[in-house]
């Protein structure tokens, strides 16, 4: 996650904020729902009758967290940067809106469900997430003002890097601590450390941060199919389960199509309700790019599989054989929407020099951001730019705050300290 929130291309991911938010947070809030209730409905007259209701609640969080890692395969940051921000985004804020919704679920109280128990499931969420939030950019300004104010590690490379990651790794520790989201707060943390700390250190400390997250990313997502895959020939498991080839098919098809009609649900809604929203052409999601968003967040992987083992193979809880079944026909889900996933076509080999480096974390790496481009310069704000433009008239404002109080107290492209260890690496023009 930290490495993925590293690499994403800043000024694409909060142009397109508001609509990664819709699709993370409502659209995931919206397949969770369906999928409970279609759950609810159907698993009975299938005859898996065993399962609460706070079961069928799990289910829908366990099967509306998307695999980010494998919806980034079928997509390039280059060729198509509005749709891989968009369903890179929305994958990671739907991963942790999931598991929000999943501790959630476990936190409720179901003997007495009513619009007082809803809103609490609801105050929780909110909570969690924003809570979670606040507690990851915190963590990445407190990261960057340590680097550039207080000079620890300035001049070693293996000391630079190590606090970059020992810092992302505490708040992941911190907000287990304190019963949030850790997903949440190092996907938010490493949102900021890029943008601010990763200019604080020397350029040997940016390429080998780089590269380090890199590796780092690659073992534990290896280890993580891994896993899945071992668990899927696991032949105890399927024992336990001791349903019949025809009722794990159903079971198994019907979570798929819920999983379908789910995602559908809100990506066609949404996507149409911000064309209506938005001016410029370019920035509009035509019909086949919303096929395209549909079909790749389709893909499930390991925080499902995670979620499963915790519902319905926890240690506090017998394991029976409609719960077997669960587990074995989300694998099954998990390994239907995974075979047709593309191998990456780039890894961390592919950006040599730092320019490049440059190029793919600062915001300011594109064109338009430099002046480059041929959109019209922003007028002083106004309340109806504001209303015609929310988006980029936010980024202007935003742009202007940073530049005249984050900056100068937290570093950043154009606020790095002099180090005479790296001129090239000292200060950007």
């Amino acid at each position: 996650m930290q490495q993925e929130s590293f690499q994403v291309k800043k000024k694409q991911f909060f142009k397109n904020f508001t609509t990664i938010l819709l699709f993370g947070v409502v659209g995931t809030v919206i397949s969770f729902c369906l999928i409970s209730l279609g759950a609810n409905l159907l698993f009975k007259r299938i005859g898996v009758t065993s399962l609460d209701i706070q079961d069928y609640l799990a289910v829908g969080a366990i099967l509306s967290a998307t695999d980010s890692v494998c919806t980034l395969q079928v997509l390039n940051q280059d060729e198509t940067p509005l749709l891989y921000s968009i369903v890179f985004g929305e994958g990671v804020v739907n991963d942790a809106t999931s598991i929000v919704l999943f501790n959630a679920v476990q936190s409720l109280d179901v003997s007495n469900i009513d619009l007082l128990t809803a809103l609490k499931l609801l105050g929780t969420f909110l909570y969690l997430f924003f809570t979670s939030t606040a507690l990851g950019i915190a963590a990445g300004l407190i990261s960057a003002y340590i680097i550039k104010t207080l000079y620890f590690g300035r001049h070693s490379t293996d000391r630079e890097v190590a606090l970059m990651m020992l810092m992302a790794y505490l708040s992941y520790m911190l907000a287990e601590l304190l019963n949030l989201r850790g997903i949440l707060t190092i996907f938010f943390c490493g949102i900021v450390m890029p943008h601010y700390t990763w200019h604080n250190v020397t350029e040997s400390s940016r390429v080998t941060t780089k590269h380090a997250f890199a590796t780092i990313s690659f073992i534990a997502e290896t280890f993580i199919f891994l896993y899945v895959g071992m668990d899927a020939l696991d032949i105890d498991k399927w024992k336990s389960s001791k349903a019949s080839p025809g009722t794990s098919i159903a079971v198994s098809s019907t979570l798929f199509a819920l999983v379908l009609v789910g995602r559908a649900a809100f990506v066609f809604p949404i996507a149409n309700i911000t064309n209506c929203i938005k001016k410029r052409p370019s920035t509009k999601i035509e019909l086949r790019k919303q096929f395209i968003i549909w079909w790749a967040g389709l893909m499930r992987g390991a925080v499902t599989i995670a979620l499963s083992y915790n519902q319905f193979a926890n240690s506090d809880k017998t394991l029976t054989e409609d719960s077997a079944l669960m587990i074995t026909s989300t694998i099954i889900v998990v390994l239907l929407v995974l075979w047709n996933a593309k191998p990456a076509h780039s890894d961390a080999t592919d950006i040599p020099s730092l320019d490049d480096l440059q190029i793919l974390f600062l915001k300011n790496g594109d064109p338009s951001d430099q002046g480059g481009s041929n959109e019209p310069a922003h007028r002083k704000g106004s309340l109806s730019l504001l209303i015609s433009n929310p988006t980029s008239t936010v980024h202007y404002f935003w742009r202007k705050f940073d530049d005249k109080f984050m900056r100068p107290v937290f570093g950043g492209q154009g606020f790095v300290p002099f180090v005479p260890s790296s001129p090239t690496g000292a200060a950007d023009p």
